[in-house]
C-alpha cells in the first residue's frame, strides 16, 4: 500500500491515542518506519500488522479499528487533502458511490503502482443500492463500513449498511445494501 494509507493509520491513531501509544503500537508491530512517505509503496504487511497491533493495545478489536479507519479515511484524509477529487464524485451520496470506479481510475493516474479496490452499483434506487467491493486484500469491509458511514455524513444522509454475505462471489468480493434517508435537523 502507499504511505498515504499507513500515515492516515498513524495519523488517526496518534489522534485517537497519542504520540506514545503510536511508538508502542509501531514497536509492537515491529515497524520501524517513522514517517510514511506518501507516495512511497510499503508492504501491505506493514498495514495489517499496524492495525493487528493497534487492536491488541487499544484492547479493541481488529474490525473496530478498521471501521475507524475507513471513518478516518473519508473526513481526515480523502475529504481534508483531497477535497477537490471528491467534491467532483458527485453532489449526492448516491452520485459518489455510482462514481467510484471512476474516483479510483483519476487516483491511479496519480498513484500508478496502486492496487485499488473495485466498486459496482448495482439495484439503484432513489433511496438506496447495492455496492459490490472486491478486493485483493483480504478483511477489509469493514473499513468500508467506516467508509460509508463518513460519507453519509458529508452528504448529510442517514445510512443503513447490511452485508449480504449471501450474495458474494467469493473470497474478496463483498456485498452492501445499502438504504438511505436525509437526515432531518432535529
Amino acid at each position: 500500500m502507499y504511505g498515504l494509507v499507513n500515515k492516515a493509520l498513524a495519523d488517526m491513531l496518534r489522534e485517537d491515542h497519542g504520540g506514545a501509544s503510536w511508538n508502542l503500537i509501531r514497536a509492537e508491530a515491529g515497524v520501524e518506519t517513522e514517517v510514511f512517505v506518501t507516495l512511497d509503496a510499503y508492504p501491505d504487511d506493514v498495514t495489517y500488522r499496524l492495525v493487528a497491533s493497534a487492536s491488541a493495545i487499544t484492547n479493541r478489536p481488529v474490525d473496530s479499528v478498521l471501521r475507524d479507519f475507513g471513518h478516518h479515511w473519508v473526513m481526515g484524509t480523502a475529504h481534508r487533502h483531497y477535497g477537490h477529487l471528491m467534491r467532483a464524485g458527485g453532489r449526492t451520496l448516491r452520485d459518489f458511490l455510482l462514481a467510484l470506479p471512476n474516483f479510483h481510475s483519476r487516483v491511479v493516474l496519480i498513484m500508478p503502482n496502486m492496487v485499488p479496490p473495485e466498486f459496482a452499483c448495482t439495484d439503484v434506487r432513489e433511496d438506496g443500492l447495492t455496492l459490490h467491493y472486491r478486493s485483493t486484500r483480504a478483511g477489509l469491509a469493514p473499513f468500508v463500513d467506516g467508509a460509508l458511514e463518513a460519507l453519509a455524513e458529508l452528504f448529510k444522509m442517514r445510512l443503513t449498511v447490511v452485508r449480504a454475505p449471501h450474495r458474494s462471489e467469493g473470497p474478496g468480493h463483498t456485498v452492501f445494501e445499502l438504504t438511505w434517508v436525509p437526515c432531518v435537523p432535529p
